[in-house]
């Protein structure tokens, strides 16, 4: 008997198998095989926390070619095993130098099993996705092996996560990693604590939960691929599931305390985690919140010692290696600060960027999440360091003596930051506006990005005295970790002054630091250092989210598409399809990386790299409609790679007819400009319908400055 597993869970899974009775248990790289026993096959399907699959062999031959392995199917007695009124499928792994092609080899086998029963019964059974039998080939050099499958789906879908955020753990590798990092010991102690701060749709507290109540994960299946062979041991498997509910009723009387908690920045993710945990039976043992890994704290309650576990983002969630070193040197940081004398657990698929952490760990795991090699870092959390941490976070504040300028600009943003902060968390955003020269002499720009903050200087007029303006400046750096109580470190200053063409999107460094922001459904990359903007025009989020609403089913043009944010949320509302047009590749190519941020696969989600000047009339001549255009040029462009000068006030009018002549009837133009002094020519435009609703489109944290952009919706009349 066959029991298949995730690479690198074999050894835990011979332990486990052997603990329900399997013997003759020998090890293989992804399976372990036992002595073939149906009821120990019930009883790994029904309680295994670590199989894929329970594979009962059927029958091993030697073959020569296809006819041979043909013939020999044939003798098989297929009719002692399930009947012609039933559906299967053929899984074929393997291949040799006569069958080359595993889709040739099942169609070999799905052929001798159809022409057997029809030798036998005069019927044919019916190939189905969702069969009754599952019928496994595994053909390795000149031996094949023919097994049926006990478990039916994959041992490792329990049935209670029908949602799931963007990169999830199997639920099998999920509890591997518990068995590894010493859950099955902690959870039998009073006050047992385990915590995620990453937690993603729950599937480490879900599965920490099943094991503390003794809860079969088998149990949440409504029924296996073995109840419908015909030499199903109907009565023993009822025993064996009775004792299991048993088992979980018992469980449940007793007295488990337990505290199961995880966190994570996305409100639809934790919502899935709760949804999910419910399905399970077992959120009353959970307590999951939004929360960022910015604010993450030993809250009241925890006690002295327990397990961290977390399965940060690496490659397929966050593929920037800088990004993922700040994140994870943010989360060594916050751990060694507040969780003195816990073990800490973190499984990566980027085991190199583990050093940011800046702790030893006491064993590493070598396991795969798929095909990605990945470690499980094992730590323990010593009462020094974390004090250590401790008094460098105290005398980060400490240290500083604000004079007076400075103190008033940390109470104003203290002030600012108490208005602002519990709106941005109920907005599900942790980028935001703090700060925008609300004191004039203080003439700055201050925006929050999670734990990061970008601070822009307005040019100061000549009228002012350079060193004064340099001195409040100073007062504006000292203010800001304070007020904010972070690391000054985390402070980006940039001086912002008119621009021209495109030069406000031209590299002002070099560092490729970017990393992901939270914008209501969606998730965003910025970079704060590289470039005078950071890939987010904060300023027009309700837009984004009016356009996220609108979308479904529509197919949408994002002209001067910038890094996209309004094509990736159009995406996330439904769209039918998107079109992203900009001149520049580089944020094409950001835009592409924010689609894949969010799962969102590239089909039907075009990059077109092209002057949308020149591309618009182009367009003119094709057959292709929107239902819905957002338009946001730059007020003024003369880019070497553009035929001519775009001036806003000067070319709206033609830009605006041309996007009215792609719009399908009903479809709207979006169109927002930056340009202060931008006055919308209405008369020449007075064949359509327009709605100015730059009030309406302004943000809470841009309320203080009524001109930051303006906005019209354009329906035809």
């Amino acid at each position: 008997m066959t029991i298949t597993c995730p690479k690198g869970l074999e050894q835990l899974l011979a332990d486990e198998i052997t603990e329900l009775g399997a013997q003759q248990v020998k090890l293989g790289v992804s399976y372990v095989s036992c002595k073939p026993d149906q009821l120990v096959g019930y009883k790994i399907c029904l309680w295994s926390r670590l199989a894929s699959r329970v594979l009962w062999p059927l029958a091993k031959f030697p073959v020569e070619n296809a006819e041979n392995m043909y013939e020999q199917l044939m003798q098989i007695p297929w009719i002692e095993h399930f009947s012609d009124r039933q559906t299967f499928r053929v899984h074929f792994n393997g291949s040799n130098d006569e069958i080359r092609n595993t889709h040739f080899g099942a169609l070999k086998v799905k052929d001798a099993i159809c022409d057997y029963f029809r030798e036998v019964s005069g019927n044919r059974p019916d190939v189905s996705d969702k069969p009754d039998v599952g019928i496994h080939i595994r053909l390795y050099r000149d031996e094949v092996s023919v097994s049926l499958d006990f478990a039916g789906e994959s041992l490792h879908r329990r049935g209670y996560r029908q949602s799931q955020g963007m990169a999830p753990l199997k639920e099998n590798l999920a509890a591997a990693l518990l068995i590894r990092a010493g859950w099955p010991e902690l959870m039998k102690k009073p006050d047992a604590a385990l915590l995620d701060p990453m937690c993603g749709s729950g599937t480490l507290l879900i599965e920490a939960a099943l094991m503390a109540a003794d809860i079969a994960p088998g149990l949440l299946r409504n029924q296996f691929a073995f109840e419908k062979l015909k030499n199903h041991l109907s009565p023993e498997w009822q025993e064996i599931r009775a004792q299991a509910q048993q088992r979980k009723e018992q469980a449940q009387q007793g007295d488990l305390e337990l505290t199961l908690a995880g966190y994570d920045m996305d409100r639809e993710v934790i919502a899935k985690a709760k949804d999910n945990a419910r399905r399970a039976g077992v959120m009353h043992f959970i307590h999951v919140k939004t929360q960022p890994l910015s604010e993450l704290t030993k809250e009241k309650g925890l006690p002295d010692t327990g397990l961290i576990l977390c399965n940060p983002p690496y490659g397929e969630r966050l593929s920037d290696e800088v990004a993922i070193g700040s994140l994870y040197a943010a989360m060594g940081h916050k751990i060694k600060q507040h969780f003195a004398n816990w073990t800490v657990a973190i499984f990566t698929g980027n085991p190199q960027q583990a050093y940011q952490f800046k702790m030893r760990s006491d064993k590493q795991y070598q396991l795969y999440n798929g095909a990605i090699a990945s470690k499980l870092f094992i730590y323990k959390v010593s009462a020094v360091s974390s004090e250590k941490v401790q008094q460098q976070v105290q005398s980060q504040t400490e240290v500083i003596k604000l004079n007076d300028g400075a103190q008033m600009v940390c109470n104003r943003l203290q002030k600012n930051l108490r208005k602002l902060k519990p709106w941005a968390k109920k907005q599900g955003i942790n980028c935001y506006r703090l700060y925008d020269a609300d004191m004039p002499e203080y003439s700055v720009a201050i925006d929050i990005y999670d734990d990061w903050v970008h601070i822009q200087e307005y040019a100061p007029p000549k009228t002012v005295d350079p060193e004064k303006a340099q001195n409040r400046l100073r007062e504006v750096l000292d203010a800001v970790p304070v007020a904010l109580k972070m690391d000054r470190e985390k402070v980006v200053l940039k001086q912002r002054m008119m621009q021209k063409g495109r030069k406000q999107y031209e590299k002002q460094d070099q560092q490729q630091q970017m990393f992901a922001v939270q914008e209501g459904t969606c998730r965003f990359y910025v970079n704060l250092k590289d470039y005078l903007d950071t890939g987010l025009f904060l300023d027009h989020r309700p837009i984004r989210t009016d356009i996220e609403t609108l979308a479904k089913d529509k197919d949408f043009l994002n002209l001067f598409s910038y890094t996209c944010t309004a094509s990736v949320h159009a995406a996330m509302g439904g769209a039918r399809s998107t079109v992203s047009v900009d001149m520049s590749t580089t944020y094409l190519n950001w835009g592409r990386k924010n689609l894949t941020l969010n799962g969102l696969p590239e089909k039907n989600h075009e990059f077109i790299q092209a002057d949308c000047l020149q591309w618009l009339k182009g367009a003119q001549k094709s057959s292709q409609r929107f239902d819905i255009i957002f338009m946001d040029p730059p007020s003024f462009s003369n880019s070497k790679r553009m035929d001519g000068v775009l001036d806003v006030q000067r070319d709206h009018v033609d830009l605006i007819k041309q996007c009215m002549s792609l719009l399908r009837p009903g479809g709207q133009l979006i169109f927002s400009t930056n340009y202060r002094r931008f006055k919308m020519e209405r008369d020449a435009l007075n064949e359509f319908a327009i709605e100015d609703i730059s009030a309406k489109s302004l943000p809470k944290d841009f309320a203080r400055n009524s001109k930051i952009h303006q906005c019209y919706i354009i329906d035809k009349a």
